[in-house]
């Protein structure tokens, strides 16, 4: 009794101590925020002037915070399932996403960006530029407030509605409901059932196609031999035409048809190189599902890499393109026009994305990877490509979509395609005939003599009475953890309408008090 009595006190002091270091860690990261935020402010001190440098000064330390959230919440869709995986370690997710993210922002990031984000609000009916700077403050502040709040509850949210959200509410509350694009709205709305089931279903084809035709075929790695270098081609093909079409627009705009043929040409040329090595590699490998399934470990860890660069690339004008209409418009620039980004706007939302992923990024990366579904390097491979898939299929129609709600739709699609398998076999027990698993099994059913035939074979009835319970659990399994499912639907469908509010009493409150 005193041993179990002093286990018990040693599990409390244990958790103490957890409990202490956790919160001596959030407090350190929010310090050091905090810090990033004061540079910021010290920074633009010193560029801002004219008239409005206290707006410039304001606007640009609320771009750095939207920037911090944004690293501490939408980075986690590009590297989440890698780690989920096992592929990459939390460590090696930061620093390949910490590298890429700064890399796409600051290389391809530079885009020219419209004065109001996508053409939410008629900017030429805003009254004056007093307004418009207030509105796009409001805005930007609102978006940051409910992304933080979301990673506070762990719910991986979309940056670009949070931001839409944020400039419909200042819109309306400064120009009222007719200077608002309703049809564009419509096709935000829209987004949301679009993007997470596109992503989901073509995820679950992806995994079915992988599932049949390598990882359950008897010779599984004369399977991957054919399969896998095919797999990473097409990959390789998707992320190639999304790069040249979207994530390098700054540097390069192709011809018509361009980017089909560089993308086509550098899918040929990574399946040919792909061919001997996944030979090498899969040389002495055990022929079981789990051993194979390595062989997508670094086709995985590279796409998590291009998604980073990608993500970088075009997210960045979540957290600047405000920033840079506020200074576009307090430099005299038309509020309708479109303005580049300057290099140091461009500058504090990459090192902001970058610093709030290092800080509070791998919280979320915990709920993506790991907490929704089970996922392996072959499942997270599917996951990845289907975003890519999703995304170039999407712009091609013209389809209003999320790459946050792309990516954690297709890991739903993988968890639910997983269940689906799982419990198949046992439906019959339940739906269709109660003697189903038995008779299966070879085992008698009720109708053949019930208990005296079971008798017969040598099967007790409490046997047989412990495979039905069995059957009755394996048909209640779910590999889906729906608490994180209603979480982060919830958040996904309040996000546009709760940004929204939040920027429209933060507007009003900047109106009657400044």
């Amino acid at each position: 009794m005193a041993k179990s009595t002093l286990d018990k006190d040693l599990k409390k002091i244990s958790r103490l101590e957890s409990a202490t270091a956790a919160t001596g860690r959030t407090s350190g990261a929010i310090g050091l925020a905090l810090l990033f935020l004061m540079a910021v402010f010290a920074f633009t001190v010193v560029v801002a002037e004219g008239q409005y440098a206290s707006f410039v000064i304001a606007a640009g330390v609320i771009g750095g915070y939207m920037a911090l959230n944004i690293g501490a919440n939408d980075v986690a869709n590009n590297v989440g399932p890698a780690v989920g995986s096992k592929a990459l370690t939390m460590v090696g997710a930061l620093v390949v996403a910490a590298i890429f993210e700064a890399g796409g922002a600051i290389i391809a990031g530079g885009e020219v960006v419209s004065t109001v984000s996508k053409g939410i609000v008629d900017p030429t009916q805003l009254p004056s530029t007093d307004v418009f700077v207030r509105a796009m403050m409001s805005a930007l502040l609102a978006g940051a407030l409910w992304i933080n709040l979301a990673t506070i509850i762990g719910a991986p949210v979309s940056t670009t509605h949070s931001i839409v959200g944020g400039v419909l509410g200042a819109g309306v509350a400064a120009a009222g409901f007719g200077a608002v694009d309703w049809a564009t709205m419509g096709a935000i709305a829209a987004s949301w059932v679009i993007s997470p089931a596109l992503g989901g279903g073509i995820a679950a084809l992806i995994l079915a196609f992988v599932t049949s035709r390598v990882l359950e075929v008897e010779d599984k790695i004369a399977a991957a031999r054919r399969w896998v270098p095919a797999l990473v081609g097409l990959m390789t093909f998707a992320f190639s035409l999304y790069l040249v079409m979207k994530g390098l627009k700054k540097v390069w705009v192709p011809p018509a048809g361009v980017p089909w043929l560089i993308a086509l040409a550098t899918a040929l040329g990574v399946w040919a190189l792909t061919r001997p090595l996944v030979h090498r590699r899969s040389v002495g490998l055990e022929n079981r599902r789990k051993s194979v399934g390595e062989l997508f470990r670094w086709p995985l860890i590279f796409s998590a890499a291009l998604l980073s660069f990608a993500h970088g690339a075009n997210d960045v004008a979540n957290a600047v393109g405000p920033l840079a209409a506020v200074v576009a418009a307090v430099q005299g620039a038309a509020l309708e026009a479109k303005v580049a980004v300057p290099g140091w706007v461009l500058l504090v939302g990459a090192l902001g994305i970058v610093t709030g992923l290092l800080l509070f990024g791998p919280k979320l990366i915990r709920t993506v990877g790991e907490k929704i579904t089970r996922l392996d390097p072959a499942r997270a491979f599917c996951v990845a490509l289907a975003a890519a898939i999703t995304v170039i299929v999407a712009s091609e129609f013209g389809l209003p979509v999320s790459s946050t709600h792309i990516a954690v739709g297709g890991i739903f699609g993988v968890g639910f395609y997983r269940e689906f398998r799982a419990n198949r076999y046992t439906w019959h027990w339940h739906e269709l005939d109660p003697d189903a698993a038995l008779t299966a099994g070879g085992l008698p059913t009720a109708a053949e003599g019930g208990e005296s035939a079971a008798a017969e074979t040598g099967v007790e009835p409490q046997i047989l009475e412990k495979r039905r319970r069995k059957a009755e659990k394996a048909r209640k399994r779910r590999l889906v953890r729906r608490r994180h499912l209603l979480t982060i639907v919830a958040a996904w469908l309040v996000t546009v309408p709760l940004a929204a509010l939040l920027s429209a009493a933060i507007f009003g409150v900047w109106s009657v008090f400044l």
